[in-house]
């Protein structure tokens, strides 16, 4: 199966290889992203929603649910100061090399699509309860509701936002940082 994974401009000198990072998600495959854009990778054990790395300001993309114990934030580069962003994660973070020709497009394994979908319903039901209550109690317009509705959401992985690869017969989720990054940047404005 031929591949779209993009990443010619970051491919090293030494025999087309690909020096990339894997970190840990739950619920859904590890990402795999290039070890280039990490900037930091810090112990910290407390979920956030931003982190003030070297006096910015950086969104908060979480790996984990709220739920789980987080033992690790990673700041990537963004294309803009204003675009970093962090992940948190917990887990070991391991580095490694790839030929881009080992890159395949794989898809979705059917136990990640499955939770997906179910984190996406339970979101939706619990949205459309809150929702009600909200409006009743806090004086919420519509307009103010459906912003709230159509909020990025991290525990559902959506196609448009990462794309499935699979090297040496192991699923890996390649994310769309860029558009992650926005979405994170335009919530917290």
């Amino acid at each position: 199966m031929k591949h779209s994974f993009e990443a010619v401009s970051l491919l090293t000198t030494s025999k087309g290889m690909l020096e990339v990072t894997v970190i840990p998600a739950l619920n859904q495959p590890d990402w795999i992203i290039p070890s280039s854009l990490i900037l930091s990778v810090d112990a910290y054990d407390e979920h956030i929603l931003t982190y003030l790395w070297q006096q910015q300001e950086v969104a908060v993309f979480h790996l984990v649910p709220d739920d789980q114990q987080v033992d690790t934030i990673i700041v990537l580069e963004g294309n803009t100061v204003a675009h970093r962003l962090a992940l948190q994660t917990a887990g070991e973070i391991r580095q490694m090399q790839v030929r881009i020709s080992d890159v395949e497009d794989a898809e979705l394994p059917d136990v990640y699509r499955q939770q997906a979908q179910s984190n996406s319903a339970a979101i939706h039901s619990s949205e459309e309860g809150s929702q009600h209550q909200q409006s009743a109690s806090d004086g919420f317009n519509d307009t103010e509701l459906e912003v709230t509705a159509n909020r990025f959401r991290e525990n559902v992985v959506t196609s448009y936002m990462f794309q499935t690869v699979m090297i040496d017969n192991v699923h890996y989720l390649v994310p769309d940082l860029d558009k992650i990054a926005h979405q994170l940047v335009d919530l917290d404005s």
